[in-house]
């Protein structure tokens, strides 16, 4: 589960933590990285009480149904015990949430069928079947919110559909939600997966993702076609809780759905998400969101790691529909935005715009990783992949905590790693699972893992930002700390940001270097008046106008806290930028921040005999630099366009590498 609960002791007490074993060997010869052990231990076995509108399959003959717990935390002694989530009542073994919930048991059944597809396993096969089971009991089968389903079950089986912290929806089966959009991603690789192994299980979980997308078109495609308006823009009004992140795992699962033969209602559900999501993609290599599709329709200013499994849902999509457009804008996303991300500090838990939440999660990294793989199978794009390798890096070591955040002899991946360097070494059971998801993406891709194998950083130099509170001030130029930083739909930086009215002015001191781009970024407001330029010393960078935004419409503020890219690159050395502002009246401009974005960033691993760098442009011109990359040998150069195609690549020999970089593209250098 993503976000942080109070969680209690549970009743199973302290228990053991998986045993360490050796990792097998696959058919390629390379240590396999999945192992199960850990998900495994989480998982339990509870017979529910008889409860209205939920069953699953062949309960009377087997009343007994697979759970798994939703967290784990460690013991003094190195064991780690079962946790719940919420606060803990002992005295009638219940959480304020729950101990099992939807969201972890449908990704923890992909887990299971994955791998038995990859490896054959009959133990994973076992297992998949239980957690669907398991799965499909949370899922109300008859009544009004057939086919929604139910977050939270207690201890004992009894399921909890409001929960303390309350949660939207609540009754958390009342409505479209997250944990509906993964129980149909889970549904649709089980039904794939059991099609032509167990017929009579493939066809109840038929019947399941038939009520799942007849949920889905009642509360949330009957609105297909219709736009809702965010600050001045267009967006689709029938995406799964207004989110991209949410409906791009429900299109994971009905892609499966749809190639393995499932109904026409599935593939219209299928078409009519992915068009969705895609609606939400937006900028280029200069521009925010940097080719990425944001995960919320809600906002123009957040990006976020966790669920942004965007790029690969409409990779999916595009093979299975036979539509190029949708593998376009999951090429940009993975072409563009990626190198961004990897440069300027891997993927965050959010961009707000700016790098204000900098901690990383599995979820996070799997959802990149996945992506990549995904993309890059719609063109063979060996680029991507190679970013791919870059990115599951962080599981070996590249990472700000430095350190290895999955074990291979146990299972676990830690919980997350802080943008200072600490470890949240609990290894509940998202963390797990998405581990997980990325060691089988690496076992079936052997290439891909051994770039990742390379994973100790050793430079990392791209996007900097300089808060406006620490300006110089001119005139009329106040620092304003508003009572939360929080705007209702982004957040200010540091401790808010600058009004800058008529004849205001403040001047940011900001790192020398190359030729970079400026981004300030600034809360547009419909009809504002102020104008703001912006110079270093007497060269004009830019104008930023702050009534460049539409209205409010649904969003849950007016106006945006936006990246607005400059057209004039910042001179090579230039340590100053000063912004100053014209308005009438009473008008202030509203800066939060700057950005300041080199021309060629770059992201350089290292580790034995092997070095791996990424280099990325924001230039409209190719640019030729070098850079120092560890290792031995010769070392491979590719250049990359804006799509991941290779356009040119060369060899060399030395420590300090010559490399050009395409405009709008990256290059990978390899030994």
């Amino acid at each position: 589960m993503v976000g942080t609960s109070i969680a209690g002791p549970s009743s199973a007490g302290a228990s053991p933590a998986p045993a360490a074993v050796a990792p097998s060997t696959s058919s390629h010869g390379a240590p396999q990285l999945t192992n199960l052990a850990h998900l495994n231990w989480l998982g339990a076995q509870v017979t529910p009480p008889a409860q209205s509108g939920h069953t699953t399959y062949r309960l009377t003959e087997q009343p007994s149904i697979n759970v798994l717990w939703t967290y784990a935390e460690p013991n003094a002694d190195g064991t780690f015990r079962h946790v719940g989530g919420g606060k803990y009542t002992a005295a009638s073994n219940t959480y304020g949430q729950g101990a099992f919930n939807a969201d972890d048991m449908s990704r923890a059944a992909v887990v299971y069928l994955r791998h038995w597809k990859l490896t054959g396993s009959a133990s994973s096969r076992t297992a998949a079947l239980g957690m669907l089971r398991g799965l499909t009991y949370l899922q109300t089968s008859s009544g009004p919110n057939a086919g929604n389903v139910v977050l939270w079950m207690q201890p004992d089986g009894t399921l909890h559909p409001s929960a303390d912290p309350v949660e939207q929806p609540d009754p958390s089966d009342s409505a479209a939600s997250y944990w509906l959009a993964r129980t149909t991603w889970a549904l649709g690789e089980g039904y794939a997966a059991f099609k032509s192994q167990d017929p009579a299980f493939a066809g109840f979980l038929r019947a399941r993702m038939d009520l799942a997308v007849s949920a889905l078109q009642r509360q949330v495609l009957v609105k297909y076609g219709t736009y809702q308006q965010v600050d001045g823009k267009s967006v689709p009004a029938w995406l799964i809780a207004d989110g991209a992140d949410a409906s791009a795992e429900a299109v994971l699962g009905l892609s499966a759905y749809v190639e393995a033969g499932g109904t026409p209602a599935a593939r219209t559900a299928l078409s009519q998400l992915s068009k969705g999501i895609a609606g939400l993609a937006g900028g280029d290599a200069r521009s925010w969101p940097f080719g990425a599709v944001l995960p919320w329709a809600l906002s123009q200013s957040i990006w976020h790691g966790w669920g942004s499994q965007m790029p690969a849902a409409l990779a999916r999509a595009a093979t299975v529909l036979d539509d190029k457009f949708l593998g376009k804008v999951a090429t940009a996303d993975s072409a563009v935005f990626d190198p961004r991300m990897l440069t300027s500090g891997g993927p965050d838990q959010a961009l707000l715009p700016t790098q204000i939440n900098t901690a990383q999660i599995a979820y996070g990294v799997d959802s990149r990783v996945e992506s990549l793989v995904a993309t890059a199978k719609l063109d063979h794009s060996a680029g991507l992949r190679a970013l791919a390798g870059i990115t599951a890096a962080w599981y070996f070591g590249a990472n700000k905590s430095g350190l290895p955040a999955y074990d291979p002899t146990t299972g676990r991946t830690v919980d997350g790693i802080e943008g200072d360097g600490r470890v949240n070494h609990n290894a509940g059971a998202e963390s797990t699972i998405h581990g997980l998801l990325s060691m089988l993406a690496l076992d079936a891709n052997p290439d891909v893992a051994t770039i990742a194998r390379t994973a100790g950083v050793r430079e990392r130099v791209g996007t900097t930002t300089v808060e406006a509170e620490g300006a110089q001030l001119g005139g009329s130029a106040t620092v304003v700390t508003p009572a939360s930083t929080w705007t209702g739909e982004s957040q200010y930086g540091g401790s808010g940001y600058v009004g800058l009215g008529n004849g205001g002015s403040a001047t940011l001191t900001i790192p020398d270097g190359s030729s970079r781009l400026v981004l300030p970024v600034v809360d547009l407001q419909p009809g504002s008046t102020a104008v703001t330029t912006f110079r270093s010393g007497t060269q004009v960078l830019g104008v930023v106008r702050s009534g460049d935004i539409g209205a409010q419409g649904v969003s849950s503020a007016p106006g945006a806290l936006l990246p607005v890219t400059l057209q004039i690159t910042l001179p090579a050395g230039a340590t100053r930028v000063t912004a100053t502002t014209r308005a009438s009246g009473d008008d202030t401009a509203r800066l939060d921040a700057v950005m300041i974005e080199p021309l060629v960033s770059r992201y350089v691993l290292g580790a034995g005999d092997h070095g791996t760098a990424v280099l990325r442009s924001a230039s409209r011109a190719t640019q030729s630099t070098t850079v120092a990359l560890p290792g031995v040998g010769t070392a491979l150069v590719c250049a990359y366009d804006g799509v991941g195609r290779l356009v040119g690549q060369g060899s060399s020999n030395a420590s300090t590498v010559p490399v050009t970089v395409l405009a709008g593209g990256f290059t990978i250098v390899r030994r």
